[in-house]
């Protein structure tokens, strides 16, 4: 799906006070914390020793507040201008619909039924009012198609799972399980992926 000799550096927004409690934001347009912006920073850091001509690259986000923060503070550290970043909405977080709010920990309780069934399958669960992995999957393919060039993309978590499906070819019961730190750039070309 990623085009042959394409390259992406993904990175993750930062931490936010939600992420620090475990809370599903989803699409809640939550911005980042003093440690998210610390995180940016470092990835921005690291992409300005990597990046031979930055200003060649295409600079992605989720319109979202804490992946657009998370984007000018990368631009500054690399050493261009905050602004300047494209924003596309199918880059959104998937949305958690009715358990937006909600801390994992609490869902057990408060939801069991609706917690039991995304345990048997995380892929294609879907919320109310809300998307599943499968759904945001189908989003993220139809964003990927149109990367005609090297880029820098700041977007969610659960983009970054599922764009490492797409890319490395994973089965979906692997994909929702993937680790998605805020501290490190996710380096996806030719069917392979580095975090650095």
């Amino acid at each position: 799906m990623l085009k042959s000799g394409i390259t992406l550096y993904f990175v993750r927004h930062g931490e936010t006070d939600w992420n620090a409690a475990r809370r599903l934001q989803g699409q809640t347009d939550i911005p980042l914390n003093d440690i998210g912006r610390g995180q940016a920073r470092r990835n921005g850091e690291m992409l300005r020793t990597t990046l031979a001509e930055p200003a060649r690259f295409d600079f992605l986000a989720s319109p979202m507040k804490r992946t657009s923060e998370t984007m000018e503070i990368v631009r500054e550290a690399i050493g261009l201008e905050r602004s300047g970043a494209r924003f596309d909405a199918r880059l959104r977080e998937i949305h958690f619909g009715h358990w937006e709010g909600r801390t994992w920990l609490e869902l057990p309780e408060v939801d069991p039924e609706e917690y039991a069934a995304r345990e048997r399958d995380a892929w294609r669960w879907r919320p109310r009012g809300g998307e599943s992995y499968a759904d945001v999957s189908e989003r993220i393919a139809g964003w990927l198609g149109t990367i005609e060039r090297d880029a820098v993309v700041v977007s969610h978590g659960g983009v970054s799972r599922v764009l490492r499906g797409l890319v490395l070819g994973l089965v979906p019961a692997e994909i929702a399980e993937l680790s998605v730190p805020q501290d490190k750039v996710l380096v996806l070309r030719d069917g392979q992926a580095n975090w650095i």
